[in-house]
């Protein structure tokens, strides 16, 4: 049975901590008051952590780069209409519906850190930019804020959704492979690859590092 190597570890930290910063944020928003200084700092850090995860689809390992999952719109469109049959082929990274599954997912994350950073609630608390914008577009900001919210809610169900589709239907369990890293390769039906791109962990703290900076200039220079 060969093993290989398909999610480094920078990814598989990166998808465990935004699980855990994106529950963060949804708790500490329904319960507002002093919370929603919690609320602002997980935001924060879920920029950070998309930005980075931008950057690891460039430079990450050979399953965790852009190139190696997104597809056509048809290509994806070809594989949901075959999931109906049992022997639709496994991928050793994600499948093109997975694949654009996480841009979307990466877009609407984006989208809702960066509408926070200049919303308000009308209380107490407001993004560190709304007074850059002003009060009337911190308010129409804050409802693209609110609607995207739900939009996400979607994405997250969807995920779920999928998840136990293929653990439970397709005897394919997603959960194990990022925790420990790795597949079989032959369950999957592709050789393995001794040429594959290894993530360096070096480069990914520098990445990181780097979108924590840029991050926090951002919401310290208003």
């Amino acid at each position: 049975m060969n093993k290989i190597l398909v999610w480094d570890l920078p990814l598989r930290m990166f998808h465990w901590m935004l699980a855990l910063l994106v529950t963060i944020s949804i708790v500490s928003a329904h319960i507002g008051g002093n919370a929603m200084q919690i609320h602002l700092r997980s935001g924060y850090t879920i920029l950070t952590l998309v930005l980075f995860r931008i950057l690891w689809g460039f430079f990450g390992s050979t399953h965790a780069r852009f190139a190696s999952f997104v597809r056509g719109p048809a290509t994806a469109i070809a594989y949901l209409k075959a999931l109906r049959r049992p022997n639709t082929g496994r991928h050793l990274g994600h499948n093109p519906a997975g694949g654009w599954s996480v841009m979307l997912m990466l877009a609407v994350l984006l989208l809702q850190a960066g509408t926070g950073l200049f919303s308000n609630d009308d209380i107490a608390t407001e993004g560190p930019l709304a007074k850059l914008v002003g009060k009337a577009w911190s308010d129409r900001i804050t409802g693209i804020h609110d609607i995207n919210v739900i939009v996400l809610y979607v994405f997250i169900g969807l995920h779920l959704a999928a998840v136990a589709f293929y653990v439970f239907f397709k005897r394919d369990n997603l959960v194990k492979p990022m925790l420990t890293g790795f597949k079989d390769a032959d369950a999957h039906g592709e050789a393995v690859q001794t040429a594959q791109t290894a993530g360096k962990t070096w480069l990914a703290a520098t990445l990181l590092a780097a979108c924590a900076g840029c991050v926090y200039l951002l919401i310290t220079s208003a």
